[in-house]
């Protein structure tokens, strides 16, 4: 997955949605950052939850990382336009 910084994911979002449309980002996880995707006519960030993990326990254990995680990442539930988390199908990637 490549690298990102806010300042990049900010302009990805820019191009994609424009200044019509908004979006929530993850703080902390633009590396995770995998794009933009929509649900019912509403645009929402999409992060890549392994790489979100990976993140996480470079500061806390794994087993610490997970908790906090489902509790105060993907627990958090800020608006129509909480981002999500996705997790890869056995056998599927990205490509």
């Amino acid at each position: 997955f490549p690298s990102h910084d806010m300042d990049k994911v900010k302009e990805t979002v820019e191009q994609c949605l424009g200044d019509e449309e908004e979006i929530l980002l993850a703080t902390g996880f633009e590396e995770a950052f995998m794009g933009i995707a929509r649900q019912f006519g509403r645009p929402f960030a999409v992060y890549n939850f392994e790489k979100c993990l990976e993140i996480l326990e470079r500061d806390m254990a794994p087993d610490d990382a997970i908790e906090y995680f489902y509790f105060n990442v993907e627990g958090a539930y800020v608006g129509e336009n909480t981002p999500a988390f996705l997790s890869w199908a056995d056998g599927y990637e990205a490509t």
